[in-house]
């Protein structure tokens, strides 16, 4: 499970969890989605005894147990995971999230669009960018 371009899916909402795996299918995007509902299971996920690496995660900010903003903290100060690359796809347009994650190292942060041919949309472009044009660091 640790190896491939796998995508750690960090969201708390069943809906939007089913929104985003069904946006990746129906953009071809057919890789392994490991899913945390809560910030704790993501730390487990990335931490735990076998842990996860995945190519990217997309991460959502408003978590049971720990936010993502303490998530992404415990990414990037870990040097196991400090360069993977992590998309804040969230639904707070709250201004200070937004430069709270910068000041966290996020890659990228993408307000969650409302509708589902929008969020399909912006689901696709983050697969092909992240998944097939990106250039990863290589794994430890």
């Amino acid at each position: 499970m640790a190896e491939g371009k796998m995508i750690l899916l960090v969201e708390d909402d069943p809906d939007h969890e089913l929104l985003t795996i069904r946006a990746l299918k129906k953009s071809n995007i057919v890789n392994e989605v490991a899913i945390a509902r809560d910030g704790e299971e993501a730390v487990n996920l990335l931490f735990g005894s076998s842990p996860i690496r995945p190519q990217v995660i997309l991460l959502d900010l408003k978590l049971p147990k720990l936010d993502g903003l303490e998530v992404l903290r415990r990414i990037r100060e870990a040097d196991s995971t400090r360069m993977l690359p992590v998309v804040v796809l969230t639904s707070s347009d709250e201004e200070r999230d937004v430069v709270r994650s910068y000041s966290l190292g996020v890659n990228s942060y993408i307000r969650k669009p409302v509708n589902f041919s929008d969020f399909a949309e912006a689901t696709r472009q983050l697969g092909m960018y992240w998944l097939v044009l990106n250039e990863c660091p290589p794994k430890n």
